[in-house]
């Protein structure tokens, strides 16, 4: 039994395939058209896998997500939320009394919110994108800028991960809102506190790029 191009079984000279309800033909134009389809898959795969995206169509696709989202599950984006819905139920369980205030029962529940799930998303999502582009590495630090100038102590590195996490879900808490939240969130509304937020999360960032790394950078 032979195939056709088009993949149908019992083809004959590629011009048609026998079903129970008689000979059908097999479309010339698929045939024909064939290849360049594959190509057109075959680019579509590469672009998909490729280490780094267009920043216009991320923002486009971010747009179209937030859209989605709203459909879907009546919310925006946000994320930073996602740690104190965690922390919630960590203060529960090491200690009751403390997280029985109106912050953890009403302003941001413990339990398992779509903040939380969003978190999730995001890393397993940034998972397979690594995976998928063969850039996935185990490092214990990946900056290379950060060695070329504070060296390679990991402690030191960790360090301020750790505290300059503290910082930014504070920063998120006082700005009532993240990078998803606020910025990405609010800008899709146009709302003004959003644009301030990211006027001021890049000039910060400045300033703190300048002051660690002087004129290197």
């Amino acid at each position: 039994m032979s195939r056709c191009k088009t993949g149908f079984p019992a083809c004959h000279k590629t011009d048609g395939w026998d079903s129970p309800l008689g000979r059908i033909a097999c479309p010339a134009s698929t045939i024909a058209h064939l290849p360049e389809r594959r190509r057109t898959v075959q680019k579509l795969m590469n672009w998909l896998k490729a280490p780094e995206w267009s920043p216009y169509v991320g923002g486009a696709g971010l747009g179209v997500l937030s859209i989605l989202a709203l459909l879907f599950t009546d919310r925006l984006f946000g994320a930073s939320g996602a740690f104190e819905n965690i922390g919630g139920v960590v203060m529960k369980w090491i200690a009751p009394s403390l997280a029985g205030n109106m912050y953890w029962n009403y302003v941001m529940p413990a339990g398992f919110s779509i903040g939380v799930m969003m978190l999730i998303g995001i890393f397993l999502g940034s998972l397979l994108s690594a995976l998928a582009s063969g850039t996935f590495r185990w490092r214990a630090i990946s900056d290379d800028q950060w060695v070329a100038v504070f060296g390679p102590s990991r402690w030191k590195r960790w360090a301020a991960l750790f505290f300059g996490g503290i910082l930014l879900e504070y920063g998120a808490g006082i700005a009532g809102g993240c990078t998803s939240g606020l910025a990405i969130s609010g800008g899709v509304q146009l709302a003004p506190a959003a644009f301030l937020f990211m006027a001021g999360m890049f000039a910060s960032g400045i300033l703190t790029a300048m002051i660690l790394y002087g004129k290197r950078y």
